[in-house]
């Protein structure tokens, strides 16, 4: 077994309304997708955001595409037009998600994408 950020399994695509964030995580790879819905839970997401202190978080599992989309309320300082921080939003929250860890067996290490260190 062997420890990896989440990015080097799987990558992300966001979007933004209001003052909800919504982040997919796609699997580079289909045999990864079981190890990203056993490990990458809304519980864990909303850990990762604890500091933006979500009213809530829920996943959604897209089996087919491998995939799951997280929806995430009230982190984005009250929204685009509200907020002033402008590195609050969207993408830039992504890259915080992907940078979880993810355990994975050694058997997949060729499926990950990425430097191996």
């Amino acid at each position: 077994m062997q420890t990896i950020p989440l990015w080097r399994a799987a990558h992300g695509r966001t979007g933004d309304k209001g003052n909800r964030s919504n982040i997919s995580v796609i699997a580079w790879h289909p045999q990864l997708y079981p190890l990203l819905v056993d490990q990458i839970t809304a519980d864990v997401v909303a850990r990762q955001f604890a500091h933006r202190q979500p009213t809530r978080v829920a996943r959604y599992l897209l089996p087919r595409l491998h995939a799951m989309n997280f929806v995430l309320d009230d982190v984005l300082d009250g929204g685009v037009n509200d907020a002033l921080n402008l590195d609050g939003h969207g993408k830039a929250l992504s890259f915080l998600l992907l940078d979880l860890p993810l355990v994975l067996p050694a058997a997949l290490a060729p499926l990950l994408r990425g430097p191996d260190h």
